[in-house]
């Protein structure tokens, strides 16, 4: 039985922070193989405009391409309407039922996750590796997050030692049109892309 590791997200753009994040994932949860699955359309991201799909697709393609242990999946792109992690984890389990699946999130989404579509699917149906530091000073230490929900919902969740690095999307985009070198944020490969197609411009 495979053991795979999920890290979702919209990419726009995919960045170094993602694959760090992918990698320890890896080594550490001794891991089959990690799955990259951009958002077809992130319910929480509906107000703000993201790149067209086909082009956040073909940068995480392009990221991770060098890499074995790392695999592209447009499963979320297959299906119609909003990206439910609940609805994904499930269709998941039915398309492979010989796969385990332990889904890679950051800390600020542990916080968040109980305003998700039925959250306690999400926790019911995968196990939760989580990265990163408690998310801003008004919520629990993340250490009483994560016994918090293991009592509420009986969540399987482990901590990726994973040192933050301080990138973020929204800033790479801001230097995209500013007209910045990218390359110590995101591989050449994507830097070239965004600069090709005029991205975020």
């Amino acid at each position: 039985m495979a053991k795979i590791g999920l890290l979702g997200g919209t990419f726009d753009p995919i960045h170094r922070g993602h694959l760090t994040l992918g990698q320890q994932a890896y080594r550490q949860f001794d891991l089959d193989q990690v799955w990259f699955m951009p958002s077809s359309l992130p319910p929480h991201k509906q107000t703000k405009k993201v790149t067209k799909g086909t082009e956040r697709q073909d940068m995480v393609k392009l990221a991770i391409k060098e890499d074995p242990k790392f695999r592209y999946s447009d499963f979320e792109f297959q299906r119609q309407g909003n990206s439910y992690t609940a609805q994904t984890l499930m269709l998941l389990k039915e398309a492979y039922p010989r796969h385990l699946f332990y889904f890679i999130e950051g800390a600020d989404s542990l916080y968040e996750i109980e305003d998700w579509f039925h959250p306690e699917m999400v926790m019911k149906e995968t196990m939760i590796l989580v990265a990163g530091r408690p998310y801003g000073r008004t919520h629990r230490p993340l250490e009483a997050q994560i016994a918090y929900l293991e009592e509420k919902y009986g969540a399987k969740i482990g901590r990726i030692s994973f040192k933050e690095m301080d990138i973020s999307s929204e800033e790479i985009r801001k230097a995209a049109k500013e007209g910045k070198d990218l390359t110590r944020w995101v591989p050449e490969t994507v830097a070239e892309y965004i600069k090709v197609h005029g991205l975020y411009q």
